[in-house]
């Protein structure tokens, strides 16, 4: 058996009084697809977050790649890591967000080569000739000297993507890469995220479409109220899901 990529243990979060993650625990292998599943609020973005330290966790411990996330432990205690020791990890995780945060005043090209450029300190060549055969592959090759406002949305988040695979990451992060585009660029979007997991590519996607969960996920994970209710692979969580929360949740969004 193989180490898991992620492994997360009682992850507790809390913003002020509110607590968002409530014990979290799940695993989840090398070139697996999970999807997390569960109505607004329910912590799934939070979790997200915490996987590459974008939110630093209030109890339980967090691995991937079995390393501590954001710490080292001395005994019984964790220490927070130094900031850059965070970016150096980080860079192994790649993230996509809702908003595809691409910078404006630079091309699809300049976008992509920016971070290996800057925090790898590779060579330009070296860096553009991955960025263009990054675009190839996610379908846009042709719009390299395109500045963000110049693409559609699905465009967009198709070069957020290019911008993640070109740190080499490890794991990829989704949160909803699809809720803010029109429903006609979901589809582009989607067909990129498939070729990945059918390259290997290690993915933990939220996400509302359940028609990819369904087909390209490994491991649905439903969560509710900072917990989770229910894992399981998509046909039998779908067909047949044990809890009543998800069947009321399924029987609103299918």
């Amino acid at each position: 058996m193989s180490e898991p990529m992620v492994k997360a243990e009682q992850v507790h979060k809390s913003f002020g009084r509110v607590e968002v993650l409530k014990g979290i625990s799940l695993q989840v292998k090398p070139s697996e697809v999970m999807c997390l599943l569960g109505p607004s609020g329910s912590g799934k973005s939070t979790f997200l977050r915490c996987i590459n330290h974008l939110e630093s966790i209030d109890a339980g411990r967090l691995w991937v790649d079995g390393e501590l996330v954001g710490y080292r432990q001395s005994g019984d205690k964790l220490h927070e890591l130094r900031d850059s020791e965070v970016a150096r990890k980080r860079s192994e995780i790649g993230m996509v967000f809702q908003r595809f945060n691409l910078f404006p005043h630079m091309t699809a090209l300049e976008n992509v080569t920016q971070a290996p450029i800057v925090v790898r300190r590779q060579p330009k060549d070296e860096a553009r000739a991955t960025a263009r055969a990054l675009l190839e592959r996610v379908g846009i090759g042709e719009r390299e000297d395109s500045y963000p406002a110049q693409l559609s949305g699905g465009q967009q988040q198709r070069v957020a993507i290019a911008r993640a695979l070109a740190m080499s990451p490890k794991l990829m992060l989704f949160d909803e890469p699809t809720s803010a585009l029109d429903p006609e660029l979901v589809g582009e979007v989607l067909d990129v995220m498939r070729q990945l997991a059918r390259d290997g590519m290690t993915m933990i996607v939220v996400t509302h479409e359940i028609g990819f969960a369904r087909e390209v996920g490994d491991t649905v994970v439903f969560m509710d109220g900072g917990v989770v209710v229910e894992t399981g692979v998509p046909r039998e969580v779908f067909a047949g899901p044990r809890h009543e929360r998800t069947k009321a949740f399924l029987s609103k969004v299918l």
